[in-house]
């Protein structure tokens, strides 16, 4: 067995690995970046390093700074986590060349499943077949526009070394077509840290299905049942569900033994997941994900296994203890991510900020993996999912009600959360009646109902004469103690004080302002206009690149542009004027 593993992740995957490993006796490794010095997955490790940096690249996609910490901490494997360098070919290699154990699939799958153009070809020797799109990397956006014209508009751009929606674009006329390539582009760069896309034909109302699927090294691969991720917004999952509801039993096996082949194909090893689109009774495959879902609860709820222990016992060796007929599925588990956005009019705009109230819910059939506690920030650098919240229950609309009655107990201030959205989602019609697609949520559904977020004074506690802090020896976390009179200790800065609240997500400006502001704190990636250029209502300014997403900062009259504050590369806080429009 395992002995000492290094988690090179963050936030609620990290603390979700850490706990695993606590219940089977193997040590944990953190690692954290300038800004996570004090975040959950950090407290909760045996050991903690920092790593340097703020962002993502200068962090947590910072190899060379991993690989010295694994050696520092004599770690004997590394679990990635999702996202990040989960699914990166080099990095895999780089762990197992050192010895160690990368818990995942071999390197050699992760390359033919990770690049997404590599995978499709895979899967159609093994007689899957995927949506119809092109199986080579876009060089310029006329690729995309004849496309379209073969195959019909809208189509889809997506990145070849990512997943999860991200650096994926809908694209529904030629005009669209070169801007939309080149914002698929950084943000797979962004993410991934590879910027190749591909093109394939848009569906237009199918359902997000895919296949859990488990595999030892002694060639026996098993599916686990499969989750529906239909509801997104931006292409990116909101809620799971398993099983599928209004699913064919002789389409879910099909589906099964299709996943079983395609894992198959590549040498796959360890737990894994196949991705499928459904429409009009047919599916076609979409991608393997070659690591750990966000969505893994709900399968871990109706199995009733623990697939990160899975995870471990493969990577160290061991043989799965049971057969595809020894798999059974009781009941039914929805998960909804709980996501720092404000959801207010259907925006989903990105809300980093710190949490100043957060009360968990509780009772039969809850579970609640967070990666974050009161005092913790979430940072505009990363991944803005705070928590995800599954529920079980012996039937879907008993789960479902059930997970409306956790949604109520969940209170979060500080940020705005999708929260308020999830509800709208489980109470249509629908949803209830799984008539849903991947299009329904941000086509058909009103979101008008929930407020856009309010400042509110964050209450201040009582000074305490014990100050809980960290220092970094040789780049290793220590936590210490420090007692200071009471008057030093109420100035003295704590790991998790609680911080006055801040509104990220004012609306821009005052309707019809000649002045067009940040809607939160980010980073400029693109200035769309030039001082002189005339505008109209909706036009975008600047792009803005917050929590690994890119958001279109708009005109809000007509007119022309008279001042430009920002250029790319510039960071802002909400409300810092970017454009003056006369």
């Amino acid at each position: 067995m395992l002995k000492k593993v290094l988690i090179a992740n963050r936030g609620e995957i990290a603390v979700r690995v850490i706990r695993t490993c606590q219940e089977m006796g193997i040590a944990t490794v953190a690692v954290y970046s300038e800004l996570d010095r004090d975040a959950l997955h950090v407290r909760l490790a045996d050991e903690a390093y920092a790593l340097g940096g703020q962002s993502a690249a200068e962090s947590y996609l910072n190899t060379a700074a991993i690989l010295d910490v694994i050696a520092r901490s004599g770690a004997d494997s590394v679990h990635p986590g999702y996202g990040f360098f989960s699914e990166n070919t080099d990095f895999a290699r780089a762990i197992t060349e050192m010895g160690v154990t990368f818990i995942g699939p071999p390197p050699s799958a992760i390359e033919v499943m990770g690049d997404k153009i590599s995978s499709r070809l895979a899967a159609e020797k093994a007689g899957v077949h995927g949506v119809p799109g092109r199986s080579q990397t876009l060089v310029d956006f006329q690729e995309v526009i004849d496309f379209g014209n073969e195959f019909g508009w809208p189509v889809a751009i997506k990145a070849a070394y990512g997943g999860g929606g991200r650096g994926m674009k809908v694209v529904e006329s030629p005009a669209q077509a070169q801007a939309a390539l080149e914002s698929a582009m950084r943000e797979s760069l962004n993410y991934f840290g590879r910027s190749e896309c591909y093109v394939e034909r848009y569906l237009t109302w199918p359902r997000h299905i895919e296949m859990q699927i488990l595999a030892d090294s002694f060639g026996n691969t098993l599916w686990l049942g499969e989750r529906d991720c239909s509801p997104q917004r931006r292409h990116q999952k909101l809620i799971e569900e398993s099983p599928a509801a209004n699913f064919p039993d002789d389409v879910r096996r099909a589906m099964g033994e299709a996943a079983v082949r395609v894992s198959q194909a590549c040498g796959y090893v360890n737990a894994g997941t196949v991705e499928f689109m459904y429409q009009d009774g047919e599916f076609y495959f979409l991608e393997m994900n070659t690591r750990l879902q966000v969505e893994h609860p709900i399968t871990e709820w109706v199995t009733g296994l623990d697939l990160v222990e899975w995870q471990l016992r493969i990577a160290a060796g061991e043989q799965l203890s049971f057969t595809q007929d020894d798999v059974e599925h009781r009941g039914h588990a929805i998960e909804v991510r709980i996501n720092a956005e404000d959801a207010s009019g259907g925006r989903f705009a990105p809300s980093p900020g710190t949490l100043t109230r957060f009360d968990q819910p509780a009772g039969p059939g809850i579970r609640l993996d967070a990666g974050y506690a009161v005092g913790d920030t979430v940072s505009q650098y990363y991944d803005n999912l705070i928590a995800k919240l599954a529920v079980w229950a012996p039937d879907r609309e008993r789960a479902r009600h059930r997970l409306l009655r956790a949604i109520e107990e969940t209170v979060i201030e500080g940020v705005a959360t999708t929260l308020a959205a999830d509800v709208i989602i489980l109470n249509d019609a629908a949803f209830i009646n799984a008539t849903h697609s991947t299009n329904w949520v941000e086509n058909t559904l009103d979101f008008s109902s929930i407020p856009a977020p309010t400042t509110t004074p964050a209450s201040g506690g009582t000074a305490l004469a014990r100050r809980d802090v960290t220092a970094e020896v040789n780049g290793r976390r220590v936590a210490v103690s420090v007692w200071l009179p009471e008057n030093e200790a109420a100035s003295a800065p704590a790991n998790r004080g609680v911080t006055p609240r801040r509104q990220h997500h004012s609306p821009l400006a005052n309707a019809g302002s000649n002045t067009v502001s940040a809607p939160m704190q980010g980073t400029i990636i693109k200035v769309s206009v030039e001082v002189g250029q005339s505008v109209e209502v909706g036009d975008t300014i600047v792009i803005l690149e917050a929590m690994k997403m890119e958001n279109a900062v708009r005109a809000e009259r007509a007119g022309t542009v008279s001042a430009i504050n920002v250029s790319a590369g510039d960071g802002v806080s909400a409300g810092d004027v970017v454009a003056v429009i006369e």
